[in-house]
Order: C-alpha cells, then structure tokens, then sequence
C-alpha cells in the first residue's frame, strides 16, 4: 500500500478566506461567533452564527462564472485553489490532471434552494433562475472544483450529514493508498445561513442563544457555521520526489454506522469507529497524542463523545479539544475543516483551545486544553466526526 501525504490546504472559513488565517484563528481561540445576518431575518429567532460575512464572490470569479454557482460551491472552489497553489505543483501535470474531486456536503445549494422556494411560495412567482437545477444540486461544488481547476479524475460528492467532509477526505486516502491515483482533491463545503435552514435547526432544539461551549458545564448547545475546506492528498513518494512540503500523513481511516436512532449516538460504535482508525493505521491507542473532537457543545455529544474517548484510551485520554467554539458547526464541511487544523496541529506541533470553554466539566474525564493553545510534540492525532443517522467517520494522522 502506498503511503499518503498531505501537500496542500486551502479554506474558506469565519475567521479568514485562507488556511493560515483561519488556523491562526483556532489556535489563538478567536471566535467568530456574532450576531447572525441573513436576509428575511424576522422569520428567524436564532440570534448567532459563524458566518464567512467578508467574503466577496466578486473578488474570485467574473460575473458569468459566478451565474451557475451556489454559495457553497463557491467556497469549494476557491478553497481548492487555494490548496493547489499551496502544493507547488505544476497545474498542468499529469498528476493535477487525473486527480479526483471528492467533497463532501450536508445540503448542497441551500442558498439557491431557499431564494427559489421563496419566490415560489413566498411571492408567488413561477419565474426562477435557469440554473437552479445545476447549482443546487450535491454534487455541483465536485463538479465546479473539477471543471475550475481541469481535473479529469472522477469527481463525485459525499453527502453523510456532518461527516461529510471526513468521508470525502477518506474515500480520497483510500485511492491514493490503492495506487488508483497519485493526488486527489478532497473536502468539504456548506453554505447553510439560510431562512429554512435555520427555521429548520431551530426545530430541534440544539442551537444556542449566545455561543458555543464544547465541554463546558455551561454548555448551552451548538452554534451552526458555513464555509469551506479542501486538501490535496498525494502518494508520499511522488511528493517527496518533487520536494513537496508535507504537513501531514494520513495513516488510517475508521467508519461505520450506529444502525441505531437517528439522531442520538450510540456510544459503542462511536468508540469502534476511531478504533478502527487507530487499528488501520497499525498503531496502538498509546501512540495517539491528540483528539481533534467532533464536540458540538450540546450535552449529548459532549457526554457520549468523551465517554467513548475514554473507552479507546482505556481511561487515560491525551488531550483533547473542539475548534467549535471558533468556527461553530458547518454540517458537511465541519470535517474537512477540522482535518486540515489536526493537519496545521502536527506539522507545527501546536494543539489548538477548546474556546469559551470556561467552565471545564471535569466530569467527562478528559483534559479538553480550556486554557489556551498548548505546545507539545505529539506524533499522531485523530479527528472525529459524527453525525445525524449515526454516520461516523475518524481520521488518524501522523507527523510528517
């Protein structure tokens, strides 16, 4: 089997439209959480979100680039440019040309869904944009990625709720590591700030009225966010060959499914997912020096995803936190963007704060980093997501 680095990263984010201005963001616990903006607002009564609120599509495309694309795919694009220009390879070698196009989402083209249906039923209009079929679709942020960048590799979306981003990550490892390809494109993106969406979310009851606080016993729920993240993931060899700057190795990869409610985790499988990872990249629990968690910041998760750390660390958990408290929750993309700070966390050897975690619930029994980043050399980090129908899905990554 091949070995698989990652050379590129690029990310459109709350708190930056670049990779190094939203890790820098993360690591210095600067929340992008404030008060929520969106159009026909007074439908709304969630008050706060993550928003990527100083992007501008006009900076990245021209006007007739930008008729068929959603916001989301918009943020998949740029991201994917990003991390092509962060890898340094030529743009027209055979390896950029055969590269899949993996990304996943939760929702696709929310924006456009949300405008349309609103002059349907909201203005009663039979008149929509001709695109709307094109830009709303799953798979329109793949296929916008393949046809920007000229990647003729297969190119498809993942959809698995808010795993999303780390099932497209892993589908993208397992073909490199196969030998079916030497680089892919893979990630994440959602653009979610929309009327239905947050009327929807606000159904569930598990938003917060103020902030996100991931293992904190004034934890008051989760707080959505929107944006972008996309890696490029290469044969080692191949990378090493060309002089790549590496900044991380993906060692292994463990999912499955709870089989169970649709909405509560079950503990067990949660557990053997990141076992899982941790097996298929033939190490021990004891050689994991970091857990990137999927911490939402409600009481379920925070219980259910420490107890599980927990079991796979036989009672002595490394450290672990949840960049939520920064970035909020972007559904499909919240994967891939917290794959590419574990990345960021290896190669510069800095575990990133858990924010707004001033209350630390000693009771879950993990040390979830509240004080601020924390330099320590690790060689290995998970990175956990888990979502809605009981999706899991963990990245293990090792120090390149």
């Amino acid at each position: 089997m091949k070995r698989v680095a990652i050379t590129g990263l690029g990310a459109v984010s709350p708190t930056g439209l670049d990779a190094p201005s939203t890790w820098d963001a993360v690591k210095e616990g600067r929340s992008a959480i404030g008060p929520l903006q969106i159009e026909r607002q007074d439908l709304v009564t969630c008050p706060v979100a993550a928003q990527v609120k100083a992007f501008d599509p006009a900076n990245y495309f021209t006007t007739k680039q930008i008729t068929p694309l959603d916001r989301f795919s918009q943020f998949a694009v740029v991201a994917a440019r990003e991390a092509l220009a962060d890898c340094g390879i030529d743009p027209e070698s055979d390896a950029v040309r055969m590269a899949p196009a993996i990304v996943g989402t939760g929702g696709g083209g929310l924006e456009t869904f949300d405008n349309s249906f609103w002059r349907v039923y909201g203005e009663n209009s039979r008149r929509i944009h001709p695109f709307t079929v094109p830009r709303l679709m799953c798979s329109a942020a793949a296929s916008q990625v393949s046809m920007n960048l000229g990647l003729h590799g297969m190119a498809y979306a993942v959809s698995s709720a808010c795993a999303s981003g780390t099932h497209a990550i892993g589908q993208a490892f397992a073909l490199i590591r196969s030998g079916v390809s030497r680089m892919a494109f893979a990630g994440g993106s959602e653009a979610c700030m929309t009327t239905g969406n947050l009327v929807a979310w606000e159904a569930l009851r598990v938003l917060s009225n103020d902030t996100c606080r991931p293992f904190s016993k004034n934890r008051s729920g989760l707080v959505l966010g929107e944006g972008g993240a996309m890696l490029v993931l290469e044969e080692w060899d191949h990378a090493v060959e060309r002089g790549a700057r590496i900044y991380a190795e993906v060692l292994g990869f463990g999912t499955n499914s709870d089989a169970g409610d649709l909405t509560s985790p079950d503990p067990e499988y949660v557990e053997l997912a990141m076992a899982m990872a941790i097996r298929d990249a033939g190490l021990t629990p004891g050689q994991v020096g970091y857990v990137n968690a999927h911490g939402t910041g409600t009481a379920m998760n925070d219980a259910v995803e420490s107890a599980a750390i927990r079991a796979v660390f036989e009672g002595a958990p490394p450290p672990v936190s949840s960049t939520k408290g920064v970035l909020g929750h972007s559904l499909g993309a919240t994967g891939a963007m917290e794959a590419l700070l574990t990345a960021m966390a290896l190669h510069e050897q800095v575990m990133p704060p858990t924010a707004h975690c001033t209350e630390p619930d000693t009771a879950l029994g993990i040390d979830m980093i509240p004080e601020g980043a924390r330099k320590q050399e690790f060689s290995a980090a998970l990175s956990n997501s888990f979502a809605f129908g009981g999706l899991n899905a963990v990245l293990l990554m090792g120090r390149a």
